[in-house]
Formats: structure tokens, C-alpha cells, sequence
């Protein structure tokens, strides 16, 4: 049995990497992809374009403006002179947001009473509006934390020295709340979904299309040898791209491993049970290339979106989130970020590998009674 599997093994590694295209597509697509996706998913908001529609034009206002330019959160990048040009620089995108100032905001300042600046943004990305809004909220606190302390010494005759009550909060992982250290393992996983689900859902397909299966077909290789030849390859295939991709996001992104690397592949390897017993049970219900990369596609698609890769599943209706149990990738994105973030280890991290070794079992089973050494 062993030396028929090896045969199927080498048979298997030099059918897929003997093109040169096919060698591309496993090796340095994905790592141009995470290049790319690592740099371009990023959700932290920096240097949004104000614009400033300022009526009072007073020291006070000027001192609002200078602290909204000294955040790094907000570059003024216009300053007008109508109404009219409010609406013309958010329809056009020129700016995101926009500072008012009315008349008397000094004036109001100056007598005790409660000045107020308006700020318009630009809610078509609600994502990004939603951290503006914080950023400004941040900033007009800390402009009336200081008149509150310049009011109280103009009547009180003394300073405040400190204030009363101060929040410290602390990020206890991702400490600088950098969203690609958040991000970049879940495009390993997105990666490494493709690569295993799209590789062994062509596999026996392509064992039909080429006229190979009657050759396997008078041959002693039983169904399980057939079924190990067709993922051990993916499967070491899947592993040296998760190498690869773990060491662009360290080394380049400086993201943070502090789990065990075996612990990372681990998970990987439970993971690619799952996909790989996806593309096989695909592979086994298409007949032709095609159809299988389609199916395959059909698949990842929902996948990713119900993974909790981008949006939180708690936030998903009920019914769906069920669903989401049965999506390998859920548990894998658990994983990875736990390794990669937070230093996890099996203690906390086994009912996730649990569950994808019982989704790899089924799902491998299930191919391999979808498989028959047949024609048909």
C-alpha cells in the first residue's frame, strides 16, 4: 500500500507542478496577493481632508481649528467662504468633513454659555464617518477640558492642576490597535482557502478530462490510497504557503507571532482537512474543470462572508450565525488570530481545532463516498 501511495504522491507533485503556470499560481500569487491585500485592507482612519467654514474667525476658533491640524487625525484642506461651498466640497469628495463656526462662537465662550461648532461628514463609508466622529468628539473634549480650566482660574483665582478622575485604557493585545495586525492572518486564511479548495476541486475532475481514470481504473491503488494521493500533496502544498505568508506578515508587516509556530500549523493542518475535503467533494460532483472552479468559487464567497474576516458575526442575524458553524474558516480565524495576537495555546484554543477536525472528517468522508473508481 505504501509504495502504491508513493507513486500517487509523485505522480501527483509532478502533474501539478510541472507547469510553469500552475507553479505561479501556488507559489507566488499568493504572495503577491498579501503584499497587495495587506496594504490595501486597512480600516485605520488618518489624515481625513476638512474643510473649514469658519464665520467667528477669532482666536478661540483658530485654536479648535490648530487642534483638529495637530491630531493626525484630520488635514484642513480648504477653507471656505459660503454655505454653497459646504455642499460642493462633500459632493465632490474634496473633503470628508466639515468644521462650522458660527457668529458669536467666541462671544459665547467668553460669557459662560455653551458655544457650539458644527461638524458635517460625509456619511456614504459609515465606517469611516463613525471614527471621524470619535476623533472629533475626542478633540472637542479636550478644547473644553481646557476653557474649563482657564474659566476656573479667571474666577476661582487658582489652576487646575490635574484633573479629577482620569481614564487610563490599555489595548491588552494589538496595543497600537493597528487594524493589519488584525487583517493580515485573515488574509492567510483567505489564501490558503483558495489555494487547497481550488487545487484539489480540479483534481479527480482533471483525472477525467484528460482520459487518465482508465488508466487508474486497472490499477490494484484502492479508494483511500486514491483519496491520500489526491490531499497530502495540497495539503504540503498548503502548509509551505502558510510558511511563506506567516513570514511576509512578520518580517514585513511586523506582525506579531507570539504563539507557537506549531501551534500555527496545527490549525493550518485541521484546516486544510476541511478544504481540501471541499474541493475533493466538489471535484467529485463536476464534470469538468469548469464547472468545479465555479462551484468552487460559489462556495468561498459565503464563506469569507460568514468567517467573520471582515464583519463580526455577533452582529449577524441569529439564523445566520447557526450557519456560521459549519464554516471551517470561522474557527481557523479564531485560531490564527489567537496564535498570531493574543499567544494562544491548546488549553484555549481546542475546541476550535476540535471542530475542524470533526468539519475535515465529514467533509473527507463524504468525498471519498461520493468517490467511485468509475468512468462515470
Amino acid at each position: 500500500m505504501l509504495e502504491r501511495l508513493y507513486h500517487m504522491l509523485v505522480k501527483e507533485f509532478i502533474q501539478v507542478l510541472r507547469n510553469p503556470r500552475m507553479r505561479a499560481v501556488i507559489f507566488i500569487v499568493p504572495v503577491v496577493q498579501v503584499l497587495i491585500i495587506g496594504y490595501a485592507v486597512n480600516t485605520d482612519v488618518r489624515h481625513v481632508p476638512l474643510a473649514v467654514y469658519d464665520l467667528d474667525r477669532t482666536p478661540s476658533s483658530r485654536d479648535l481649528i490648530t487642534r483638529f491640524e495637530g491630531s493626525g487625525c484630520f488635514d484642513v484642506v480648504r477653507r471656505l467662504s459660503s454655505e454653497q461651498e459646504i455642499q460642493a466640497v462633500l459632493d465632490s469628495g474634496v473633503a470628508k468633513a466639515v468644521l462650522r463656526f458660527n457668529r458669536g462662537f467666541s462671544e459665547d465662550l467668553k460669557g459662560g454659555r455653551t458655544a457650539s461648532v458644527q461638524l458635517l461628514l460625509d456619511g456614504s463609508d459609515s465606517n469611516t464617518a463613525s471614527v471621524v466622529l470619535s476623533d472629533a468628539s475626542h478633540i472637542a473634549a479636550d478644547f473644553n477640558r481646557a476653557m474649563l480650566q482657564e474659566r476656573f482660574a479667571r474666577t476661582m483665582g487658582l489652576r487646575l492642576e490635574a484633573e479629577p478622575v482620569t481614564l487610563v485604557s490599555r489595548a491588552w493585545f494589538n496595543p497600537n490597535l493597528d487594524s493589519r495586525n488584525f487583517f493580515v492572518p485573515g488574509v492567510l486564511a483567505m489564501l490558503v482557502a483558495v489555494v487547497s479548495i481550488i487545487l484539489s476541486a480540479m483534481a479527480i475532475v482533471r483525472e477525467r478530462e484528460i482520459g487518465t481514470m482508465e488508466q487508474i481504473m486497472v490499477t490494484p491503488i484502492g479508494r483511500l490510497e486514491f483519496i491520500l494521493g489526491k490531499t497530502i500533496p495540497f495539503a504540503l502544498i498548503g502548509l509551505l504557503d502558510v510558511a511563506l505568508i506567516a513570514l511576509i506578515a512578520v518580517f514585513w508587516f511586523r506582525v506579531p507571532l507570539l504563539g507557537h509556530p506549531l501551534m500555527l500549523f496545527l490549525g493550518t493542518g485541521l484546516y486544510l482537512l476541511s478544504t481540501l475535503g471541499v474541493g475533493l467533494f466538489i471535484s467529485t460532483v463536476s464534470a469538468t474543470q469548469q464547472q468545479a472552479m465555479m462551484t468552487a468559487f460559489f462556495f468561498m464567497l459565503p464563506a469569507f462572508m460568514l468567517s467573520g474576516f471582515v464583519y463580526p458575526i455577533a452582529n449577524m442575524p441569529e439564523v445566520v450565525q447557526w450557519l456560521t458553524y459549519l464554516n471551517p474558516l470561522r474557527y481557523y480565524l479564531v485560531i490564527i488570530r489567537g496564535v498570531f495576537l493574543k499567544g494562544l495555546g491548546l488549553s484555549v484554543l481546542w475546541p476550535h481545532l476540535l471542530a475542524l477536525a470533526v468539519l475535515g472528517t465529514i467533509m473527507l468522508s463524504l468525498a471519498a463516498g461520493r468517490f467511485r473508481k468509475t468512468m462515470a
